[in-house]
């Protein structure tokens, strides 16, 4: 294969998770729907707690921004797809490439930093509830939301200018629904050893850490819980922290599945099926988790819900 320079590369080809074109229409409108419940469900959320003063704090502070991250994450790559589809048209620009590199880094990364501090705000609740609202300050919440924003931009604009370096082969064609940056490597002729590296060693800071912290975090709360001397008093402590441990197991076990998919299986369109699970999967899920598992977001949903239908209901008769 001849090598290309990076600024003789106009377009990369997306190739999707497959190539029958009976299953195309079927793709379409399955992550049309997911897409549009992912939009759904997060906005309400969002709304839920802006607009239910019970809701204003710190726990649903972090989720609010959460769900936002999540919105931002599925427009990053399902409607770049669903185009793709109704074109009958796979190619991405070098520059849309890169810019969806970036961006997937930025929001995906952020979730994970937002994740540890909900984990932390949880074990500040549980094991010192006496100074929970003088630890959990506003100030303290929005600098933590502040520092994860700023250092999953750091990180994405890390990988995506060190990924400008590189120069590509003829074959441009990447084996999944958007660009993901070890996909991107794979097309370089050029030497890609100190993309990898760093690439394995902020994965290790920035997801490591943040993982460490929810490891330790809920292991003081265990232990915490388990001094409790009432039955009752011990199902009330581990129900606040239901919902969000059950969205952490979602998003970090769908990634190491993802992992775990990649190293025992060298296809590169199943590696881009399993992708769909920590891209696509969670966004969509963290909603229901939240509102069925949450008896408050429940509540603050629901009253929403029929604030919206009232309003509806009174546009035709203004």
């Amino acid at each position: 294969m001849e090598p290309r320079n990076q600024t003789g590369v106009s377009e990369f080809f997306l190739q999707g998770l497959t190539e029958d074109p009976e299953l195309q229409p079927l793709l379409c409108s399955l992550f049309l729907s997911i897409y549009l419940v992912t939009i759904l469900g997060n906005l309400l959320i969002i709304l839920a707690v802006i607009s239910d003063t019970h809701l204003h704090t710190p726990m649903y502070f972090f989720l609010s921004h959460l769900s936002l991250a999540d919105i931002c994450l599925s427009t990053t790559t399902i409607p770049k797809m669903l185009l793709n589809i109704q074109t009958q048209n796979q190619s991405i620009t070098y520059t849309g490439c890169l810019t969806q590199v970036c961006f997937v880094l930025v929001f995906a990364v952020l979730e994970n930093f937002l994740l540890a501090a909900m984990a932390y705000d949880r074990y500040v609740a549980i094991c010192h509830p006496l100074r929970y609202m003088n630890i959990m300050n506003p100030r303290l919440c929005g600098l933590l939301i502040l520092v994860s924003l700023f250092l999953s931009v750091v990180n994405a604009l890390l990988h995506t200018l060190m990924a400008l370096r590189l120069s590509f082969c003829t074959h441009l064609g990447i084996p999944h629904f958007f660009c993901e940056l070890a996909q991107v490597f794979k097309l370089a002729c050029s030497d890609t050893l100190i993309n990898n590296i760093l690439l394995y060693l902020v994965a290790s800071l920035f997801v490591g850490v943040p993982l460490c912290g929810i490891i330790f975090s809920y292991t003081q709360i265990v232990s915490s819980v388990l001094r409790i001397p009432s039955a009752g008093g011990k199902c009330k402590a581990f129900s606040t922290c239901g919902s969000h441990l059950s969205v952490v197991s979602l998003f970090y076990g769908t990634g190491f599945g993802v992992y775990i998919s990649s190293a025992a299986t060298e296809s590169p369109r199943m590696i881009a099926v399993a992708s769909v699970m920590y891209t696509v999967v969670p966004p969509m899920m963290n909603p229901f988790v939240y509102s069925l598992r949450n008896k408050d977001m429940n509540r603050a949903l629901r009253k929403l819900i029929d604030r919206i239908t009232s309003l509806l209901q009174l546009s035709p008769m203004i």
